[in-house]
């Protein structure tokens, strides 16, 4: 039985740099919301040798995430997991970039549970702007509202976007919780699903030079000039270390959010 990766948000940018990371000799499965997109990431792929296969999925959706784990499962074993979907400030309103980023999250978690075995990996691409949140917004009683009840949650959420002024703002602050959201479950994961041998982190990337990122490079402008080498990221840079963070070799990595950002969290300390 052959090891099957999945790549969700996998037909462009930090994602499909992601799967032309994994291992060869796994199957590659990616999904995304636009099916061209995907079918053109799935023939690069298959230049470059690999036996990749797509589905179109929408995270937001519990049904079409539990469709994706049978696809998947359909290939063989699911070894790993890289939950990269998600949407930025520049790309939606508020309430979609908690869904999407947030709930959709939840979503690949509690379904992939099901279907995955001992020595399997769960990778959350979460942001460093969730770091960038005052402690009184970040609220964990929230949070635990998600799994259960997820409408309740989302209107907690869209209530702390609330106190910002303007559309973009407001969209920014939905962004930065959604993506805190996402290292918290990350980790709340980690220690439930470690009793049955999965592993579960999240990473957290800064400015990357893809598409998306490049929308928000005007706003984030501050944070290239925090970064140790002051530039944006790229996206081979990602693939290679998200892909190597979700390699079983990395046994021991759990229960933890690993900074992927050319250090511009911790740069306004030494700048």
């Amino acid at each position: 039985m052959r090891n099957v990766s999945v790549i969700t948000g996998g037909g462009s940018g930090i994602g499909f740099a992601i799967a032309k990371n994994m291992p060869k000799e796994n199957v590659i499965v990616i999904c995304g919301r636009t099916e061209k997109r995907l079918e053109k990431a799935c023939e690069e792929l298959a230049a470059e040798g690999y036996d990749a296969h797509y589905i179109t999925c929408d995270v937001t959706s519990r049904k079409d995430v539990h469709e994706l784990c049978l696809f998947a499962k359909s290939f063989g074993t699911i070894q790993n997991v890289v939950h990269a979907a998600g949407m930025s400030p520049s790309m939606s309103d508020p309430e979609t970039l908690i869904r999407v980023n947030a709930v959709g999250t939840k979503n690949v978690n509690m379904e992939f549970f099901k279907y995955m075995e001992k020595g399997s990996v769960i990778v959350d691409v979460a942001s460093n702007s969730a770091y960038s949140l005052p402690a009184i917004l970040i609220q964990h009683g929230t949070y635990k509202l998600a799994e259960y009840e997820e409408d309740e949650f989302v209107k907690k959420m869209l209530g702390e976007t609330a106190m910002a002024r303007g559309a973009y703002e407001k969209a920014g602050m939905a962004y930065a919780l959604s993506k805190n959201f996402v290292i918290w479950y990350a980790q709340k994961c980690a220690f439930e699903y470690g009793k049955k041998g999965i592993r579960v982190c999240s990473v957290s990337p800064g400015l990357i030079d893809t598409d998306m990122g490049n929308l928000e490079k005007e706003q984030g402008a501050k944070l290239i000039s925090y970064s140790a080498e002051e530039r944006m990221g790229t996206a081979d840079e990602l693939g290679f270390t998200i892909a190597m963070i979700a390699n079983v070799r990395s046994g021991y990595l759990a229960g933890t959010d690993v900074l992927i950002d050319g250090g511009s969290t911790n740069g306004k300390n030494f700048k």
